[in-house]
């Protein structure tokens, strides 16, 4: 069982945007379950002590900017990766889209864990966890999942996909924030490159 554990790959997602109106920006956190409470920690040891659950949209963009590059510093290094990913504006129903876009970017957040964590071709073992929200919260997010378990690459790897509500996992307020940061670009105030250097995001 721990040996089990010590090689559980985590995938944590949340979001910026609404799917179907709009674009959407999914923010992925990928740790190995073993290093999960580190980096936990790091996070949570930036935080006031009587800190509230974080909503990057409720906050300034300082405090989040000096809040990401200040956790990226202290993370222990090569044990996570940070994913930003867009999701242009599509057509259908939300959920469905909503659901793509977690498949989508748990590929990709995957390949990169396995080349700049794992050092290896294969990964196994995941479990993605994400914030509940109305899109995910529906049976037709739950059958696109199944499919993609089922048929799509990379994402046969998932056990399970698990809605959790983020006020309870500071790991998903970080992707929260990751997923946020992406409002600096498009807002200019940082290129791709600076948002990798100053605070870990890579950007897709």
């Amino acid at each position: 069982m721990a040996g089990n554990l010590n090689k559980k790959v985590l995938c944590l997602i949340d979001e910026y945007g609404t799917a179907g109106a709009g674009d959407l920006y999914l923010g992925a956190v990928i740790v190995l379950a073993r290093d999960a409470g580190r980096v936990d920690k790091c996070f949570s040891d930036l935080l006031e002590p009587s800190a509230n659950e974080i909503h990057a949209v409720h906050l300034d963009d300082g405090y989040l900017q000096g809040l990401l590059q200040r956790f990226w510093a202290a993370a222990p290094p090569g044990r996570l990766v940070l994913l930003n990913q867009k999701i242009p504006q599509r057509g259908g129903e939300p959920a469905v889209l909503y659901a793509r876009a977690v498949v989508e970017t748990v590929k990709i957040g995957l390949r990169r864990f396995q080349r700049d964590v794992l050092g290896r071709e294969t990964i196994g073992n995941v479990d993605v966890v994400t914030d509940v929200n109305h899109h995910n919260d529906h049976p037709l997010f739950d059958e696109e999942i199944g499919r993609a378990r089922r048929e799509d690459g990379r994402f046969r790897a998932v056990n399970r996909v698990t809605k959790l509500d983020s006020a309870s996992s500071r790991l998903l307020q970080l992707a929260d924030v990751v997923a946020y940061s992406r409002k600096w670009i498009v807002g200019a105030d940082l290129n791709v490159a600076g948002l990798r250097e100053k605070f870990g995001v890579q950007v897709q």
